[in-house]
């Protein structure tokens, strides 16, 4: 039995979607979770930048000697994973791996969609991930930069106009490819299925890399011994690169539960 924490990060709100999941399988786990709101989006970011963000995000998390660190943004997970694997002796798991194999199971004609940030899918590692699970899978792929801003800043709900004018919009070339799978390739997308998953259909599967990742860090865990087997709930803990109250009033609107009072803001520049 392990009972460190699981370090989560993401570039704001979007990796809450996983925090969501790996709180929902294992409730008695503690989770650290950090959002770098004072520098999103990384989506539009170089590679250079974005290892950069991430190696310092990584060095906060690891003061609190966390078991497994979960890069919950699907952008670093396709830039700069190996590069955080490679510099850390604990588990770091991305978000790609698990939602291709999710995608290479669930989809019936070979023709799956993929929507992701501007430089996850200009890295191909979705792709890459997908044709060595599915050779000759048809994939198409469609960057979606202004769907994060959208959801930053609340606007994912079913009925509003400008939130299902820009999902329309981005969808409508993987609607009319045929697929029948789609990978929402970014941790902010799974809060916006409610109007992805209405305008595809419901032939479409979607597949929410939240889960997914989370039911795969379950798995590892499981395999490696590190698993907190303790009874109860474990504690969950909130830090920010900047305002804690916007971050405390969306947080509590996509978890469902109110982190007012839980969320503590620091300065990842000294990490």
């Amino acid at each position: 039995m392990d009972t460190r924490p699981i370090g989560v990060f993401d570039s704001g709100l979007g990796g809450l979607t996983v925090l969501r999941e790996l709180a929902r399988i294992m409730p008695e786990e503690d989770l650290v979770y950090f959002g770098d709101t004072g520098r999103l989006p990384y989506g539009n970011r170089s590679k250079d930048i974005l290892v950069k963000y991430a190696q310092q995000d990584m060095t906060f998390l690891r003061t609190f000697d966390p078991k497994a660190i979960v890069v919950a943004c699907g952008t670093v997970s396709t830039t700069a994973l190996d590069v955080l694997q490679e510099e850390n002796d604990i588990p770091v798991f991305g978000v790609v791996e698990s939602a291709a194999q999710a995608a290479a199971h669930v989809t019936r004609n070979g023709r799956v969609g993929l929507v992701a940030t501007r430089t996850s899918i200009s890295s191909g590692a979705y792709e890459r991930a997908l044709e060595a699970l599915y050779p000759g899978a048809a994939i198409t792929a469609r960057a979606c930069p202004l769907l994060v801003p959208l959801v930053e800043n609340g606007r994912f709900q079913p009925g509003d106009i400008v939130a299902e004018t820009m999902v329309s919009e981005y969808l409508a070339p993987v609607k009319a490819a045929g697929v029948d799978t789609l990978i929402l390739g970014c941790t902010h997308y799974p809060l916006m299925k409610p109007l992805m998953g209405a305008y595809m259909g419901p032939d479409v599967t979607l597949v929410d890399v939240g889960e997914q990742c989370a039911r795969w860090v379950k798995k590892q865990l499981e395999w490696n011994g590190l698993r907190n087997e303790r009874p109860g709930a474990g504690k969950h803990r909130y830090y920010v690169s900047d305002s804690t109250e916007d971050f405390s009033a969306q947080a509590s609107i996509f978890l469902g539960e109110d982190v007012s009072g839980e969320v503590e803001q620091i300065d990842i520049t000294a990490y």
